[in-house]
C-alpha cells in the first residue's frame, strides 16, 4: 500500500482539507491522500512517504513564513511538484509563487472542477496558473536564486534566525551542536550576501505575502 501513488494536502484548516480531499477522491480515485497541518508535519510526511507525487500547499500554516515552505520543499525535493492553494490570489502573490518554483496556483475560491483540472495538468507534467497581471520581478528572481544555494539544513537554520533565536537555541531546536550552527550561520550569510543576522532575518520577512493576508 505504501508504494501507491500519493497526493499530500498541507493546510491547517481541517474543513478545507476535507473539501480538497473530497475533490481528489472524486477526480483522482487511484491516488492515496495524506494530510499535514503544519510545516513540521509536512516535512515529516515527505520524509516518511517518498511515494508522494504532488503537494498541495497552503501558504499560511504554523511554522511557515509566506513562501518559506514552498522554497523548503523545492530545495529538499526538487523533482516533486508543488501546487499552492491559497485565498490570497493577488497577482503578485501568484507571480511570486511561480518564480519561487510552484508548478501551479489554485485560489481557494476556485470551483471544484477548476481545482481538479489544475491538479491533473500538473500531474501530467504541465503547470496551471490563473491569469496574472503582475510583471515578473527581477528582485524575486534574484532572491529565489540566492535561497536556492542553501542546503535544507541551512534553510531550517535561516528560519530560526528569522525568529530571533540565538545559536544555542537553534542548536536545541534542530538537534545540532552549537558549533555546527555557527558554521551554518557563517555559510548562510555568505551565500545570501548578508552582513548580519538581522539582514538575513529581513530577507526572510520579504518572503511573507503582502498585506498580511492569510491563505
Amino acid at each position: 500500500m505504501s508504494s501507491a501513488p500519493t497526493l499530500l494536502v498541507a493546510d491547517d484548516h481541517p474543513l478545507f482539507r476535507a473539501a480538497v480531499l473530497h475533490v481528489l477522491q472524486g477526480r483522482l480515485p487511484q491516488f492515496r491522500t495524506l494530510e499535514a497541518a503544519s510545516a513540521a508535519t509536512l516535512g515529516q510526511a515527505l520524509q516518511d512517504h517518498p511515494e508522494v507525487e504532488l503537494v498541495l500547499l497552503d501558504l499560511s500554516m504554523p511554522g511557515t513564513r509566506g513562501f518559506s515552505a514552498l522554497l523548503h520543499v523545492r530545495g529538499e525535493y526538487p523533482e516533486l511538484p508543488v501546487v499552492i492553494i491559497s485565498s490570497n490570489d493577488h497577482p503578485r502573490v501568484i507571480r511570486r509563487a511561480q518564480q519561487f518554483g510552484a508548478a501551479g496556483f489554485i485560489p481557494k475560491s476556485a470551483p471544484a472542477d477548476a481545482m481538479g483540472d489544475a491538479i491533473q495538468a500538473v500531474l501530467d507534467g504541465g503547470s496551471w496558473f490563473p491569469p496574472m497581471a503582475a510583471e515578473r520581478s527581477e528582485a524575486d528572481a534574484e532572491l529565489a536564486a540566492r535561497l536556492a544555494q542553501l542546503t535544507p539544513q541551512q534553510f531550517r537554520v535561516l528560519l530560526c534566525l528569522a525568529d530571533g533565536l540565538l545559536n544555542k537555541q537553534i542548536a536545541a531546536a534542530l538537534g545540532l551542536a552549537e558549533n555546527t550552527v555557527k558554521v551554518h550561520v557563517t555559510a548562510i550569510l555568505k551565500k545570501l550576501a548578508c552582513y548580519s543576522r538581522t539582514q538575513a532575518a529581513v530577507l526572510v520577512k520579504s518572503l511573507e505575502t503582502e498585506d498580511g493576508v492569510s491563505s
